[in-house]
């Protein structure tokens, strides 16, 4: 097999016409079968492509065509292999990433030094600065022995670097390099720039040195941002590997090792799966604690709450929707919103009143600028893997966005920790409520995991701190429980068009107070299930706003974050996994009250 040529190559000159350009350089070079990357800017041209010596002579001719490009010349290597994977050929703003203006190293270059010049100062013992201007991880692998290093990770970090300098003697030159002399060219019109005196980058970077010059004053060998990774100073490659997650260049046995696998992992980043586990969870962790300091919902944003419309709905006008299903607001007040633009489509463009709807259609009512309120945000991770999130739910926080919560709500604080992935609950807990709360990472999870919550299949245990003492140590609740919301939204006890409920206590402690703690196992999942049979059997947890002592309701639903809080607690949930399938337990510790 013919050897593969690689080179690489760059220029800076004024390029002009790039879309043109690219598009010719597209086709040609997978007409030839050229592989590689080939940045253009209107700086200049920097390329590494690999092919057959033919083709990569067609390459070289033609862009020696291109005005400004005529002196073009490449380094050139063999390797056995083609070492890239592809051809792309994009347009830059830098065909180096810099970021400072004014540096123009067509017009105004610095001085260069040959190979051979640089061999000879070194070999006389001259007093010079050898800078490397490379990344940390490709001055690991070898550079010229007592080069300082410039102690970054990437090029566009080196002019924030500069100021840790030390400034060599006035009379003292430095020398800059890097691979190919590309980022020199960069790096030394700047040092120039910032007041150093005597500065030269050595033409040609490490490369053109080892092809002159060989191994002399250097020690190991050159990174290269390609899969041959290492050269020795004869060009030939040294069977160095990268590890393209951790960034760590390998020994050829470090590739051999069964822990490297290309793009997953390397023997020094490899986890056992209980070790990635650990460590993706305390990474979950620290991302919350970042995405509820500040909470989101304290920052002024426009709330949009989704409208769906149903059939029955099929070509009605959108303000008599909005009458129909938000009869609570007036008239006049969704004709003002519609008028204002705050009643929008899915694509977030305001809607006019007369607007007809249809089945399917989804539209958004807009509150501008929202604040709010403050909840409860120190929440816990208990357990994570790929199909589900338990968490230990605070008080007061929503489970999911609704009337005046939107970003404060649990299931919001998910999607932004865990994205792209959309975390869902797989069952409903009050704001109120602390404890155990489940959320899917799919849908597909949540198609399996919620159906055993609508079928009574899961087995619940709650706390509760209520107020009074039980006649008995067990006892049971099976008052039904009404559809319909009453005074401030409420459920109270219908026995003749209520849905059965079945709740059964167990007397756990009792306190100086009169309170008594109690081990609650709901049956059925009825809406304040708990809540209102306790409050039905005289006995109303501790902090409840709504179901208050001597069957009086409160005027309250969502507790405010300094509130008292109501004592009722999810303390274990066990169910069926929804991926092995296997039962699993989840426990969530006591808040003090429960203790």
């Amino acid at each position: 097999m013919p050897a593969v040529i690689n080179i690489s190559a760059y220029k800076f000159a004024p390029l002009t016409d790039l879309k043109t350009l690219r598009q010719q350089l597209i086709a040609d070079c997978r007409a030839w079968g050229l592989k590689g990357t080939i940045l253009l800017s209107t700086e200049g041209i920097n390329l590494f492509v690999a092919g057959l010596a033919a083709d990569i002579d067609r390459l070289l001719a033609s862009l020696r065509s291109v005005p400004g490009l005529e002196m073009l010349e490449p380094k050139i290597s063999e390797s056995e292999d083609q070492p890239f994977t592809r051809m792309l050929v994009k347009i830059k703003k830098e065909i180096i990433a810099f970021g400072v203006p004014g540096i123009d190293p067509a017009r105004q270059p610095a001085p260069r030094i040959s190979a051979t010049e640089l061999k000879r100062w070194l070999d006389e013992g001259r007093a010079v600065t050898l800078l490397d201007t490379r990344n940390d991880f490709e001055v690991h692998l070898g550079t010229f022995r007592n080069a300082l290093p410039i102690g970054i990770q990437h090029f566009r970090d080196f002019p924030a670097a500069i100021d840790k300098l030390p400034r060599p003697s006035a009379e003292q030159p430095m020398v800059t390099f890097c691979t190919g002399g590309i980022r020199c060219e960069k790096a030394a019109p700047f040092l120039l720039q910032q007041g150093f005196q005597h500065v030269y980058q050595l033409d040609g970077g490490i490369l053109k040195y080892f092809e002159e010059c060989g191994s002399e004053h250097y020690d190991g060998e050159c990174f290269v941002f390609d899969k041959r990774v290492g050269l020795a100073t004869d060009l030939e490659e040294t069977g160095r590997g990268l590890c393209f997650v951790c960034q760590r260049v390998l020994s050829a046995e470090e590739v051999a090792d069964p822990h490297y696998v290309e793009g997953v992992s390397c023997p020094h980043c490899f986890r056992t799966p209980q070790e990635q586990q650990e460590l993706t969870l305390a990474e979950h962790r620290l991302r919350l604690k970042q995405v509820t300091a500040p909470l989101p919902g304290s920052v002024p944003k426009d709330n949009y709450r989704p409208l769906k419309i149903h059939a029955r709905h099929d070509g009605w006008q959108i303000l008599e929707f909005l009458c129909d299903v938000l009869g609570h607001l007036p008239r006049e007040e969704w004709q003002s919103r519609c008028a204002a633009g705050n009643v929008v489509d899915a694509e977030h463009r305001p809607v006019v009143e007369t607007q007809i709807v249809h089945p399917g259609e989804q539209y958004y009512t807009c509150e501008r600028l929202q604040i709010e309120p403050e909840v409860n945000g120190d929440i816990g991770i208990l357990y994570e893997d790929a199909a589900l999130i338990v968490l230990n739910k605070p008080v007061p926080l929503p489970m999911h966005p609704s009337g005046r919560f939107n970003r404060n709500t649990l299931q919001s604080i998910l999607r932004e920790v865990y994205a792209p992935q959309k975390p869902r609950p797989a069952h409903r807990l009050d704001a109120n409520t602390s404890g155990v709360a489940v959320f899917t990472r799919k849908a597909s999870f949540a198609q399996i995991l919620q159906p055993q919550f609508e079928r009574g299949e899961v087995q619940k245990v709650y706390l509760a701190r209520v107020q009074g003492t039980p006649m008995a140590k067990h006892f049971e609740c099976r008052a039904a429980i009404g559809t319909s919301t009453g005074h401030c939204g409420a459920r109270i006890i219908d026995e003749e068009n209520g849905l059965p409920a079945h709740t059964e206590f167990e007397l756990s402690r009792s306190f100086e107070d009169g309170t008594t703690l109690l081990k609650v196992t709901p049956y059925t999942g009825r809406t304040n299930q708990i809540r209102v049979h306790l409050w039905y059997l005289g006995l109303p947890i501790v902090g409840d706003p709504m179901y208050r002592p001597n069957r009086e309701l409160g005027e309250v639903q969502t507790l405010g974050r300094d509130d008292q809080p109501l004592c009722l607690h999810a303390w274990k949930l066990t169910f069926t996994h929804p991926q092995d399938q296997k039962l699993v337990t989840f426990e969530a510790p006591p808040p003090g009250w429960g203790e």
